[in-house]
């Protein structure tokens, strides 16, 4: 999910440099989006991954 935040993230800085602001700024939109996710499941793995083996 990472990688598609990146992606997503150099999709619009590429959009910004050519000119075209309405489609960087939904694709900067998306990626906020994506990396939020991704780091809310990174630490709720994080918690999970901590429980003691009974």
């Amino acid at each position: 999910m990472l990688s598609w935040a990146i992606l997503f993230l150099v999709i619009a800085l590429i959009a910004g440099v050519l000119g075209f602001g309405g489609i960087a700024g939904t694709a900067a939109w998306i990626a906020q989006i994506l990396f939020v996710v991704f780091l809310v499941l990174f630490v709720i793995s994080l918690i999970a991954g901590r429980r003691p083996q009974v």
